[in-house]
């Protein structure tokens, strides 16, 4: 089920532990890995992002610049309508495009795929944050060429990207033009086969001209979208750092393209230095678009003030901050693995750093797929690494949720509920989904929010936020929660919750999915006991949620009543828990007939081939088991990993980091390893065969949990931090650090020892293996005995499991 195909091959890559550095080039390996290494390459901040293409422009696969937020309405079209369908969707647009610099020499485009290399190397340093180019080549008539390029997107002012280019002549002189554009370039098509790709907006120009402004080396073009009624503003600007004296240069502006260019000789001794400042603003439209182009004016001069070598200086420090307060280091017997593990959490900052005000979509801002939605993916998968390395990001993403509340309570009312259906993929607030089966019935995303408030108030100690906002989002969710199950006289007069679909999306519109009526539960009893602390110890904020919410006085002990009346499916005779009511009557599906080449299933099989059948696309009870933790006896855990784990597909990408986690819980150590590698290269090995249309960030976020709740053991219930490591016998060393309630911890896990050092602030006290452990300013380092690695369990479940005997 699980497939690594190399992206390019491995001899492409050196192996550094702080970069990812491409070692040749060749027009056969841009032709097939153009897409994937323009993934590999791509430059973020959480607000703008840049796909790695080359800087010339050419040869690309999927040129892409974009801005968090920044999307198009589309119609969405059904073959039959029904209520309560979304009727418009939601398209991340590609901007602008100001990455070209396209050199002519002797009046010939250079192009990589066309010259005569001599050399090639191209690097992602994760340190510097930056992308750099070196190549040389021996030009047409003989000159031999040396091409340097660098290039960032600042973390420092998240509208601004920068490249530096230099030009040196090694071996003869040439007349050289260089042209640095800004270019929109045409809508790339949409693939009717894969239903993750996005959507183009159909019928129309998507970006209307607002105007355009030119000086000297700088222009500003504006544009505005006619659905989301958004203004944009793409700016450029430049300076010669050397060879002014021997360049001439002019500006052309139209009102959908700008291009600076530069004409000159370049001769040994002889360089040519420009950098080039980017900027990208917009606003909706109460903001004039003269003003949001003066916006971008205004990021040009800054950047222009600083320097490029000021720009990259900001970026480096910024970056180094990160680096202290999130990296993960392993020693072990594979020196890639370090690379790998640093490439996933620098995509990790570049999806959510400067994501201010958005939330953060499943790609981040590296390709298209899912149209820049945002999804649980957020929630569930990214927000605990936000959470321990970055609480004012965690914050902010959670008040996204917070500001789009209206928007749920809206569409809960459409759906006749009551209290606040959050959205499954949105960015603006609003649904997006145009497939509500696996859609709207995903009503879990509204306890996954709950979730993650809950741990990020536990972990970062904010109760203000709790009373302020987000109080009044689990207030909204329980309501919803209430109204849409119900107690059952057939189940004793159990709580049960019908016709909803759990993360397993080849289960849809099913009675009792166990993850969602546990996390229905947690967000029930959550809501009430914060209304009535609330009400016991902040009376005025506790009014101030029942004036904003209208709370009825027996609102909370309803809610508990249903949480403590939770209906959970258990099997008797198997003794696992079934994922729905109706799972385990279903046939198990043919994995041994499935060819290899049909995953994932949904893209070769009709939905009800799957519907019909025990298979599972990804983590669900296991998924369960782990984020309520506490909830499941270690024998239930392993009988319900070893019945699930083996009908898993693992077709998305949010499941195999899971598995990994609690296989390494329940002592399958050799499995959670095997899953962790899968986790861990997803894109890098382009496990799913999509790298090229951007990073999984969810799977990484997943990478980031495999490491710290899967093999250091970390959990964190009810605000306890905890560990019991489990070191993989192939690594001699796993260290991270953590942020909790304002303190900074770094754990070290060795086979030995485990060591808990407190770095920063006041006294906090872990658990270790139970043990509680005390740090203080003047004790900060405590050291105890890693647990010894048991013996790898016999699987329950290493066969099918035999037919149910008949009733009767």
């Amino acid at each position: 089920m699980l497939r690594a195909r190399l992206v390019p091959p491995p001899d492409v890559f050196a192996i550094d532990p702080w970069a990812l550095e491409a070692r040749r080039y060749t027009a056969e390996l841009a032709a097939e890995f153009a897409g994937q290494a323009e993934t590999m390459a791509a430059l973020a901040n959480g607000h703008l992002g840049i796909r790695g293409v080359l800087d010339e422009g050419a040869p690309a696969a999927e040129p892409g610049v974009y801005l968090n937020g920044f999307y198009e309405l589309r119609p969405l079209t059904y073959g039959e309508r029904a209520y309560g369908f979304p009727r418009c969707g939601q398209s991340m647009l590609s901007l602008p495009d100001g990455t070209p610099m396209r050199l002519y020499v002797e009046g010939e485009p250079f192009r990589l795929d066309r010259a005569e290399l001599l050399s090639f190397r191209r690097r992602l340093d994760m340190r510097a944050g930056v992308l750099e180019r070196h190549v040389t080549w021996r030009a047409p008539r003989g000159q031999r060429l040396a091409l340097r390029t660098l290039r960032l997107v600042s973390f420092d002012d998240r509208s601004l990207a920068a490249i530096r280019w230099e030009l040196a002549a090694e071996e003869g002189a040439a007349e050289i033009a260089l042209c640095s554009e800004m270019v929109l370039h045409p809508p790339l098509p949409a693939d009717p086969d894969d239903p993750r790709l996005a959507e183009p907006v159909p019928g129309r120009r998507v970006l209307c001209p607002t105007g355009r402004e030119a000086a000297g080396l700088r222009a500003v073009l504006g544009f505005a979208t006619r659905g989301s009624r958004l203004v944009l503003a793409c700016g450029m600007d430049h300076a010669v750092e050397e060879g002014a004296d021997r360049l001439a240069a002019r500006l052309e502006c139209r009102e959908d393209f700008a291009r600076a260019e530069f004409r000159g000789e370049v001769a040994p001794g002889r360089p040519i230095r420009v950098w080039k400042a980017l900027a990208y603003h917009y606003d909706d439209d109460s903001a004039a678009a003269e003003e949001v182009r003066a916006r971008a004016a205004r990021t040009l001069d800054r950047a222009m003030e600083r320097g490029f070598e000021g720009v990259r200086e900001r970026q480096r420090l910024h970056v180094a901050r990160f680096w202290e307060r999130a990296d993960v280091e392993i020693e072990g017997a594979d020196p890639r693995r370090q690379q790998v593990i640093r490439w996933n959490l620098f995509q990790l900052l570049q999806a959510s750093e400067r994501a201010e005000g958005h939330g953060i979509g499943a790609r981040g801002l590296t390709g298209r797929t899912y149209e820049g939605h945002y999804f649980w993916d957020t929630e569930i998968y990214v927000l605990p690494f936000l959470v321990y390395t970055n609480p004012p990001m965690a914050r902010s993403v959670l008040m996204f949720r917070y500001r789009t509340l209206d928007k749920a309570r809206a569409r809960a009312r459409e759906l006749r509920h009551r209290g606040a259906t959050f959205p499954w993929r949105t960015i603006n607030g609003d649904e997006a989904s145009a497939y509500y089966a696996a859609g709207t019935a995903q009503y879990h995303i509204n306890a996954d929010i709950a979730y993650a408030l809950r741990k990020y108030v536990e972990v970062a100690g904010d109760e203000e936020f709790l009373l302020r906002y987000g109080a009044e989002i689990l207030v909204e969710t329980a309501r919803l929660w209430r109204d849409l199950g119900f107690f059952s006289p057939r189940r004793g007069g159990r709580f049960c919750i019908n016709a909803v679909t759990g993360p397993d999306e080849y289960a849809p519109l099913v009675n009792n999915n166990l993850y969602t009526n546990l996390m229905a539960r947690e967000n029930l009893r959550y809501a009430a006991d914060t209304v009535e602390a609330m009400r016991r110890r902040h009376p005025d904020a506790f009014a101030e949620l029942a004036r904003r919410t209208a709370l009825g006085e027996e609102e909370p002990a309803d809610w508990r009543e249903a949480a403590e009346r939770m209906y959970l499916p258990w099997d008797e005779r198997l003794r696992i828990h079934p994922q729905d009511d109706s799972f385990l009557d279903k046939q198990r599906w043919d994995f041994a007939g499935t060819p290899a080449d049909h995953y994932p299933l949904l893209l070769h099989y009709h939905p009800l081939n799957l519907y019909r059948a025990q298979v599972i696309k990804q983590a669900d009870t296991v998924l369960a088991m782990f984020l309520l933790n506490g909830q499941f006896t270690p024998e239930e855990k392993k009988r319900n990993f070893d019945y699930y784990d083996p009908i898993t597909t693992h077709d998305s990408s949010l499941s195999v980091c899971i598995q990994a986690i609690v296989a390494a819980e329940i002592g399958y150590m050799t499995k959670a390893m095997e899953y962790f590698r899968f986790a861990a290269e997803m894109d890098l090995s382009d496990v799913g065969g999509n790298m090229r249309h951007g990073a999984h960030i969810a799977s990484i976020g997943g990478t980031w949990m495999a490491l710290t709740y899967g093999f250091a053991g970390m959990r964190d219930g009810e605000g306890r931090i905890s560990f019991r490591p489990r070191l993989p016998a192939e690594w001699r060393l796993l260290r991270f650090p953590l942020t909790i309630r304002g303190r900074r911890l770094r754990v070290e896990v060795r086979h030995d020892l485990t060591t808990y050092r407190l770095e920063a602030g006041d006294a906090l006290t872990v658990f270790h293996a139970g043990e509680a452990v005390t740090l203080t300013v003047a004790a900060p380092v405590a050291a105890r005995p890693t647990p010894p690695l048991p013996p790898e369990p016999v699987p329950e479940f290493p066969e099918q499991p035999p037919p149910a005997p008949p009733e009767g």
